[in-house]
């Protein structure tokens, strides 16, 4: 999401790189691809001329600091606008003072709303709050059945009366029971339709007059663009809501409803959708969204998703391995399929600072690298994966492995000889040395190695022959 209004911003910033100071002549060039950017990204047009207005007044008035850019200072500049238009900060979901907590799920239908509220309910089962999901939609063929495959997927119960009954009875019975059982949160899944109509929205206005839900959230397709926003606010204006969760925002590069919904509806982004698993589900924060439409990364939403799926005793186990240089290939293949479970290669990396330039040709080059090295790993013995150096000396062992995983000896070779360069590096880096590594990323690691460091075992011999006869290579 955002790529496109990313790279439009960026050319922004080079109107203004080489500038000694913020004019209002250097930045009309920069506001004009800032305007073309945001109307791009499909943002609603009277938000584009409100933002724009307001970063032309903020940039002319401020001061440039000491040993900070021009384009640096721009950026902040639209960096806390952008903030601003979304709403400055995460607005919580609600939580009762006498249990259950109700949550209302509405929207049209196709926009993802039944999945959106089995996630909802992991969501919260993940900070340990006891929900129960009601199918009110009788309306969808198997819409029922879909909340209660999902409900059983993610270890939550499903209220239903089949699909005959009436969707108010069944959202009546349903808090009822949460109440009963004494469930902490109870989430609605409503009837949609493919717009908006008078049937629907008196069905929503009923349901929630017999219910009195403390959340009423507006599901919204972020794919929709402008639209979004505007369906936002008829939903507000007529029912009432009090958050909308923006859905397929992994699948919307331009993300111009993220920018447009608060300010349009008045009504917050509680949660985005960001893939199709059950776990791809975000709180919200207009900080974290506008530093990733920037390029600046995510890195505290990062940390929560591998907080979601590390154990600090395992965490503390590999630490010691990698210290001791006793990380082998069954660690490594740990760890990649820790990262599947955190998401997609892309996403991971764009919420690393710097990583949201890479091209989609470079992961999907990385994502294609990391099923090569599985398949190799998977076509190894316990005991090769434990001890690497067997295939380091043996080439019936790389021929066999290749010919298990599909691939040649010679893939085999560099996996393994660039698999003993990682180890060797972070054992170097985990004991506070920055290893000099010719040839991997770019060269240098930012500083020439630690006095004393030699690198790998048998490298000095080696680099000294070479500097006989051929001179310094790569590895």
């Amino acid at each position: 999401m955002f790529d496109a209004l990313a790279e439009r911003l960026e050319a922004a910033w080079k109107k203004i790189r080489g500038q000694d100071k913020i004019s209002e002549s250097n930045i009309k060039d920069a506001l004009q691809e800032v305007r073309r950017a945001l109307l791009e990204a499909d943002v609603n047009l009277q938000v584009v001329r409100d933002f724009i207005a307001e970063v032309e007044a903020k940039a002319q008035g401020a001061e440039v600091i000491a040993g900070v850019r021009p384009d640096q200072q721009f950026i902040k500049i639209v960096y806390d606008e952008l903030v601003q238009v979304m709403g400055e900060t995460n607005v919580p979901l609600a939580t009762a003072e006498t249990g259950p907590t109700i949550v209302l799920m509405a929207g049209l239908q196709g926009t993802g709303k039944t999945t959106a509220t089995a996630k909802l309910a992991l969501h919260l089962r993940k900070q340990n709050r006891s929900c129960l999901m009601v199918a009110c939609d009788v309306y969808r063929p198997a819409a029922i059945a879909q909340l209660v495959t999902l409900g059983k997927q993610i270890d939550v119960p499903v209220f239903e009366l089949g699909k005959d009954a009436n969707p108010i009875d069944i959202a009546r019975q349903g808090v009822e029971r949460a109440r009963e059982t004494g469930v902490d949160t109870v989430i609605i899944d409503t009837a949609g339709r493919l717009q908006i109509d008078q049937d629907m929205m008196a069905e929503l206005a009923q349901i929630k007059q017999n219910v009195k839900p403390h959340e009423t959230l507006l599901v919204v397709d972020a794919m929709t663009g402008q639209e979004a926003a505007n369906l936002t606010r008829t939903f507000h204006e007529q029912i009432g809501i009090t958050g909308a969760i923006l859905t397929k925002m992994d699948g919307d590069s331009r993300g111009g409803a993220a920018l447009s919904v608060r300010r349009i509806s008045g009504a917050p982004i509680k949660f985005i959708g960001v893939g199709e698993k059950v776990e791809a589900l975000q709180p919200f924060y207009p900080d974290r969204m506008a530093s990733r439409i920037l390029g600046m990364g995510d890195v505290l939403t990062l940390v929560e998703k591998a907080a979601e799926e590390v154990d600090i005793a395992d965490a503390e186990k590999m630490q010691e391995k990698i210290l001791s240089a006793k990380f082998d290939f069954t660690d490594f293949l740990k760890q990649m399929r820790l990262m599947k479970n955190m998401g997609s290669l892309a996403g991971i990396m764009k919420l690393i600072p710097g990583m949201a330039k890479l091209s989609d040709e470079q992961l999907e080059k990385g994502e294609t690298q990391l099923k090569r090295a599985e398949a190799m790993i998977n076509s190894m013995t316990p005991e090769e994966r434990r001890q690497p150096e067997l295939l380091s000396r043996s080439p019936s062992r790389r021929r066999r492995v290749a010919k298990g995983a599909g691939y040649t000896e010679t893939d085999v070779t560099k996996l393994v000889g660039d698999f003993t360069r990682m180890r060797s590096m972070m054992q170097q880096m985990g004991m506070g040395q920055a290893p000099q590594m010719p040839g991997m990323l770019g060269g240098n690691w930012g500083r020439p190695p630690q006095p004393g460091w030699r690198g790998p075992a048998g490298a000095a011999k080696k680099s000294k022959k070479k500097k006989k006869k051929k001179g310094f290579g790569t590895l």
